[in-house]
């Protein structure tokens, strides 16, 4: 097996880097080489983790770096191989500045506590990514708490994706960037499907979603119930809330035995694997909000566009990224947190942004267009949740109207959505 890695080291070394397009995450920003922290870098499958890790090694020079992918089949899934390539690097003599990129870890037992050994004992820097939560900071084994730094990767921003088409933003004219937008909201901001021609993407996708699946759910989690599952998958893309109950009657037509702590268990892991998002009801009980229907969001909106439910409802795939562009900005700052409104009249607003015991913003987002008339409900419900919130700060995100709106005494800002997903804050 040491012969093995000395191979792959030296195939590393030798083979040539993939062009890479560059986007605004930036792993050397984690490195502190005075902190002596691992740096773990996760999300969904086919985010482009990979692609961050070597574009980080072109930087870095491959002389001074390890790639090693830990998907390879060649590679045993037993903790015996990261002890063994470790003790290959020192017979090897690789200096112990040498960064070690590791790839999908998570596929190997005992990880954790291999990466706390070398951290500890050698001057290696690790670089870890992996699909599951197993390894961001709420998941993290106790051996690496306060050892690691998160990087959590999600799919493309819509600058991004402008930057994989070759363009640059204030270069287009008004209807390129919307049309441009428009496929950003039907066909996603995973790269490799940005990149590929319109017939591949549906491909692409069925893919990606075959081996999500079998590999983060199915494999990992022992399922049985593979069926059901699927129909669960189904029901959730296809739905804008859930409630674990509903989804439990709903699946007695596929699988009588399906109880709703089973579809709660599916559902959490859909979740560890960064699939599946949601949403919790705005109130001050705990149990209220946990007992109340989640609004359900996921890793990329065309999963939510290529099904039949929602292909052409735009408005569902604004608020779907809108969503997106917020927990990418919410991540890093554990004093907010994001939740939707809704009263006993159904009378709904779409996100709630609270900083600790205050609500600091509302959010409502709807498919208007420039000429085009704002629906009262739209404003008449963040007239309703801004009093009951006590929040002035309200903005409605649209299509392309911009301008402002003024209701019951309340201020709303009307913010075009490519706007919105194009500011560096939550201060718009």
């Amino acid at each position: 097996m040491k012969q093995y890695y000395q191979h792959l080291i030296q195939e590393w070394r030798a083979r040539p880097l993939p062009h890479i397009v560059p986007r605004a995450l930036d792993i050397a920003n984690y490195l502190d080489p005075a902190l002596r922290k691992i740096v773990t870098v996760t999300g969904f499958r086919r985010v482009g983790k990979t692609y961050l890790l070597l574009d980080y090694a072109s930087h870095l020079g491959q002389k001074n770096c390890i790639y090693l992918n830990l998907e390879d089949e060649r590679i045993p899934e037993k903790t015996e191989s990261l002890t063994l390539f470790s003790d290959s690097l020192a017979e090897l003599g690789i200096p112990e500045n040498t960064v070690l990129l590791l790839d999908e870890i998570q596929n190997i037992p005992n990880w954790s506590k291999w990466a706390r050994r070398m951290n500890e004992t050698t001057k290696y820097q690790l670089i870890l990514t992996g699909s599951s939560s197993e390894l961001t900071y709420r998941k993290l084994p106790t051996e690496l708490r306060g050892r690691s730094l998160n990087m959590q990767v999600n799919t493309l921003t819509f600058t991004d994706f402008i930057n994989f088409k070759g363009k640059s933003l204030p270069d287009l004219p008004q209807q390129q960037i919307l049309a441009l937008l428009h496929e950003f909201l039907t066909f996603g901001g995973l790269p490799e499907i940005v990149l590929a021609d319109e017939g591949r993407k549906y491909l692409l996708l069925a893919e990606y979603l075959k081996t999500f699946i079998t590999r983060d759910i199915i494999e990992r989690y022992h399922i049985r119930k593979e069926h059901t599952l699927g129909a669960l998958i189904d029901l959730l893309i296809n739905s804008t809330e859930f409630t674990a109950s509903k989804l439990a009657n709903t699946l007695e037509s596929v699988d009588s035995d399906i109880s709703r702590s089973t579809v709660q268990k599916y559902i959490t892991y859909l979740q560890e694997s960064f699939f599946l998002q949601s949403l919790l009801w705005h109130d001050a009980s705990a149990k209220n909000r946990m007992q109340a229907p989640r609004k359900t969001y996921f890793v990329d909106s065309f999963f939510i566009s290529s099904s039949s439910g929602f292909s052409n409802n735009t408005g569902r795939l604004m608020e779907q990224k809108v969503y997106e562009k917020l927990q990418s900005v919410l991540m890093n700052n554990p004093a907010y947190n994001l939740y939707y409104w809704r009263n006993q009249q159904r009378y709904e607003v779409d996100f709630v942004l609270r900083e600790k015991e205050r609500t600091i913003r509302l959010i409502q987002v709807s498919y208007i267009r420039q000429g085009g008339t704002i629906p009262e409900r739209e404003v008449r419900n963040l007239a309703l949740a801004a009093k009951h919130l006590n929040c002035k700060d309200l903005i409605l995100v649209t299509w392309d109207m911009s301008g402002e709106h003024q209701l019951d005494g309340y201020h709303i800002r009307l913010v075009p959505l490519v706007e919105f997903l194009t500011v560096e804050s939550i201060h718009i």
